[in-house]
């Protein structure tokens, strides 16, 4: 285990719409160190957002974020030889992760055109409370409403 809880790094906002949410998803989308491609790609996704909502690009990514985001998870905890899966509050910076890694392992599961076309579609759908990052959020609750009689094993 680590002796210290390491210090959470400043995310600068990105140029374009001054939001460190859509900069933490250019973060993720990051493969390779390619960043300049990264920022195209979701750059290109919020343009398209654009144009088929007609709603501001941002506040769809916004609402999507919201609505992917869980609030209860289950996490292992070993009691006696038995391990039981205790349901728990997710945290604000975990909410936000596991709402971003959501909806991009849902893009890119995605079948069809280019990724920022996958992106937008995703986006677009988890702000309309569909789509498959919705359905991984509706397991998680699910999981953890099951498993409410473990609730008393909190850490």
């Amino acid at each position: 285990m680590r002796r210290a809880k390491p210090e959470n790094r400043e995310i600068l906002p990105d140029v374009r719409y001054n939001s460190t949410h859509l900069q933490t998803l250019v973060q993720h989308v990051l493969k390779m160190g390619k960043k300049s491609l990264a920022v195209s790609l979701v750059y290109g996704a919020m343009d398209l957002i654009n144009e088929r909502t007609g709603k501001s690009a941002i506040e769809v990514f916004d609402s999507a974020l919201k609505n992917v985001s869980p609030a209860m998870e289950v996490r292992p905890r070993r009691v006696g030889g038995a391990t039981y899966q205790v349901p728990m509050e997710v945290s604000s910076d975990r909410r936000l992760t596991l709402a971003i890694r959501w909806i991009l392992s849902a893009t890119r599961e995605r079948s069809g055109k280019s990724f920022s076309d996958k992106l937008a579609s995703e986006l677009i759908d988890a702000s309309n409370e569909t789509g498959a990052a919705i359905r991984k959020r509706d397991e998680t609750h699910k999981m953890a409403e099951a498993n409410r009689a473990f609730s008393h094993y909190r850490v």
